[in-house]
Parts: structure tokens; C-alpha cells; sequence
């Protein structure tokens, strides 16, 4: 598989051509299936567009707005050009699991489809409207069920499309830094046919390692901080801001907005941050990278399909591609994610931040410890599902962090450091 055949982290295939392709089927399918009755939180989401002439405008206007050039692919295959035909892939969509894909792999279909909406000044408007991100919520919480179902596993064979095809297995144990699938992951059969024992699509995508895989980076050393993720660096940032336009072109942070204005984002501020992304084909389970108290874990919903203006059809120099990679620093803010605040037992970290960011269509993240609990570096803190995710490690001002990136610059085009290898050290 062609390193340049996908995007960063994987979710979406970098050649436009099999991805349109990909838009065309989906279409093809859905419109087949046209008579067949709306799905309920599909439904509902159709309610509300006819229901409410503000929204239904924005929608209209909103693929109204992509350029024309725009409209008809290189490969002349359609986008999707009202809501009507919308409607009709999402149903489409969330009755199937995804496939993989030697030559480009569609991980985050419905950030996809919705990949030229996104990148408009209304989609901007429209994915950030509560009503319209309450109903793609319960599309994408319909589609979660599905996912964790036993009808979801068909995607686990072995032929070309399947998961657990050869060359697919070892497309995971290469990107884990392995050779072998089955030396890495820990299966329940060692079948192929018998699914490895897997029970459905999420059952798969959250799978662990086999014990010993990832040993905690100085388990003794509390000045040594652990990855919480498998996970590439996207950016570090020093002297965080409180506030901050975080919609504008460079995305800065905003702890208002990353943490929802909890009591205790202002120890944050002056602070550092610390972003990562998950690939589509790693291990996909948060570990604390620190011992200490979880002291304060929540959720909080967001936006599910927003992309920072900068990145749309505004930028001079085209729009992101696979949106939304290009904006993980304003997902920090906007999108759906969970929150665990940790009580480092080294008094030189104290309090400090663990936030898992779900993008696209992440529609849920779970936190797996308890508020009380006491955890040693390297244990579970929760998991995402379903799909393309970021991170953020935040460490008050007063705690002097030394970043080790492994011989990589933070950006879009790093390679994953193992979870549970170090980090970061504090001075």
C-alpha cells in the first residue's frame, strides 16, 4: 500500500479520483434503495430541514456555494448537490460497516460525502447550529449501535475488501511497527474464517494489544511522561491562551472553549498543549500518561462536521482535500470530546488534562475510569469508536515539559510514537 495513496492518519484515500469513484457507488446504491423508507434519525433530521425555513435555506445555500469547478469531479463523477441526495447516502451509510481497501480507504464515510459542504461559509454556520448537530448525533449514535451489532462483522473476511485479508493484517502489523498481526493483537480464535473471535466492527476497531507489546516507558520514573495514544504529533504550543479566535487562519487555542469553561481552566492558562492524531489502521484505547487521581471526567457534545473556515473553499489555495485533518487545532474546541483531569502523583505536574478530541464521525468516546480511581502510567483511561480521532495533553504553566518527539517536528506529516513510550520528561 502507497504511503501516498492516503491522507494523514489514513481515514480517507489522498488519490481524489478513487474517492469520488467511492461518492459515485454510494449514490448508486442509495438511489436504488430510494423507496425504501428513511431510516428514524435520518427522518427526523429531514423534519427539521423542512420544518424550519432557516435551516432549509442554509442548506440550500449551502450547496449553492461550492464553486462550480467544484461541482463535477476530475473524474466526472457528482457531488452531492442538495439535501435530498444527502439524505439518502446518510441512510445509505449507516446500514454498512466500512471496508477496507487496497488502493484508498474510506474509514469516515459521511465526512466524505459531506468533504465540499464542510469546506463552504454555510457549512461553517450549519455544522456549528445545535439542532442540526443533535440530529447527526442520533445519525451517528443509530449508526454506533449498528457498528457494535454482530451485522456489522461481515466486513471481517478475508477477501479483498475485508479486514482480515492478508494484505490487510499486515497493512495493521506494519503501521503497529510489527510483522505479524497475531504476534501484536490479542484475538480470541486464531481462525481468520472464525473472525479471530471479533464480534462486530467496533469489537475489531477497539481491539487491544497482547500484553507486553507496549511496555510503559520507565514505569518507576514519575518525571517520565507517557503517550497517551498511538498516535503522530501535530503540534505543541507553549503559553496557551485563555481566549482566543480559535476559528481564524492558524488556529490558535482557546482553554475556554477546548474545556467548556470548566471551573479549573484558568490553572491552564500560560501553559502548554500537546495534539496528536490516531491512523485508521492502529490501536485505538487512551492510556494515562501519568499515575496519579482521576479527579474529574466528562463528556461533551459538539460539532460534529465543522471545519475552520481558514481551511474551506476561503483559502486561497483550495480547500482541505480530507477535511477536516487541516483543522485538529479548532476540533479542540468544537468538536465532540471527553475530558479527564488527572492528579499526577509527581507534585512537580500536580493537576493536568487529558482530552480526547472525536472527529468527524466519532460519535463517541468513552471514559472507562471513575472519578476516585487511582491509576498507574500506562493504564486504560477509555476508548474512541468508530472513527478519525485527535488528543490533547495540557500541563499547567508552572510545569517545565521537555517534549520527546522522537527525532520528528509536530505536523501533518509525522509517524506514530507507541502509546506508553515516553513523551515527554519534566524538568
Amino acid at each position: 500500500m502507497s504511503r501516498h495513496k492516503f491522507n494523514v492518519g489514513k481515514w480517507l484515500p489522498s488519490d481524489q479520483e478513487f474517492e469520488d469513484k467511492w461518492i459515485k457507488k454510494v449514490y448508486e446504491e442509495a438511489k436504488s434503495e430510494e423507496n425504501q423508507n428513511l431510516l428514524p434519525p435520518v427522518h427526523a433530521l429531514k423534519e427539521l430541514i423542512e420544518s424550519n425555513h432557516y435551516i432549509w435555506n442554509l442548506f440550500e445555500m449551502m450547496f449553492d456555494e461550492i464553486p462550480q469547478k467544484d461541482v463535477d469531479t476530475p473524474a466526472g463523477t457528482p457531488q452531492v448537490r442538495d439535501y435530498h441526495e444527502l439524505l439518502l447516502m446518510l441512510n445509505r451509510i449507516i446500514q454498512r460497516a466500512p471496508e477496507f481497501n487496497t488502493t484508498g480507504l474510506v474509514g469516515t464515510p459521511i465526512n466524505a460525502v459531506l468533504d465540499y459542504p464542510m469546506a463552504t461559509r454555510v457549512g461553517y454556520v450549519l455544522f456549528n447550529d445545535p439542532r442540526v448537530n443533535a440530529r447527526m448525533k442520533d445519525i451517528l449514535d443509530y449508526w454506533g449501535r449498528y457498528l457494535q451489532s454482530p451485522a456489522s462483522a461481515y466486513v471481517l473476511n478475508t477477501s479483498d475488501k475485508g479486514w482480515l485479508s492478508q494484505y490487510a493484517l499486515d497493512e495493521m502489523a506494519k503501521e503497529a511497527g510489527g510483522s505479524d498481526f497475531l504476534d501484536l493483537f490479542a484475538v480470541r480464535s486464531n481462525d481468520a474464517e472464525k473472525k479471530f473471535g471479533y464480534t462486530s466492527w467496533d469489537d475489531f476497531f477497539t481491539r487491544k494489544f497482547k500484553p507486553g507489546i507496549r511496555p510503559v516507558a520507565s514505569p518507576d520514573d514519575n518525571d517520565v511522561i507517557a503517550n497517551a495514544c498511538e498516535s503522530a504529533p501535530f503540534r505543541v504550543a507553549r503559553n496557551v491562551p485563555l481566549k482566543a479566535k480559535f476559528w481564524i487562519k492558524g488556529q490558535p487555542y482557546s482553554l475556554i472553549d477546548l474545556l467548556h469553561n470548566d471551573p479549573w481552566t484558568a490553572q491552564f492558562e500560560g501553559g502548554t498543549l500537546y495534539q496528536a492524531f490516531l491512523s485508521a489502521l492502529s490501536y485505538h484505547r487512551w492510556n494515562s500518561p501519568v499515575s496519579g487521581k482521576i479527579v474529574k471526567a466528562y463528556n461533551l457534545d459538539g460539532t460534529y462536521y465543522g471545519e475552520a473556515l481558514a481551511q474551506g473553499f476561503k483559502n486561497p489555495n483550495g480547500p482541505d482535500k480530507v477535511a477536516a485533518n487541516n483543522s485538529q487545532a479548532f476540533l479542540t474546541a468544537t468538536a465532540t470530546r471527553a475530558v479527564i483531569f488527572i492528579q499526577a502523583d509527581n507534585p512537580k505536574i500536580g493537576l493536568m488534562c487529558f482530552v480526547a478530541v472525536g472527529m468527524g464521525d466519532v460519535s463517541n468516546n468513552e471514559i472507562t475510569v471513575r472519578i476516585g480511581q487511582h491509576v498507574n502510567k500506562g493504564d486504560q483511561l477509555g476508548m474512541f469508536h468508530f472513527g478519525g480521532s485527535t488528543h490533547v495533553l495540557l500541563f499547567r504553566p508552572e510545569v517545565k515539559v521537555d517534549f520527546d518527539l522522537h527525532g520528528q517536528k509536530p505536523g501533518l506529516d509525522t509517524t506514530n510514537i507507541k502509546v506508553r513510550d515516553i513523551i515527554a520528561h519534566v524538568e
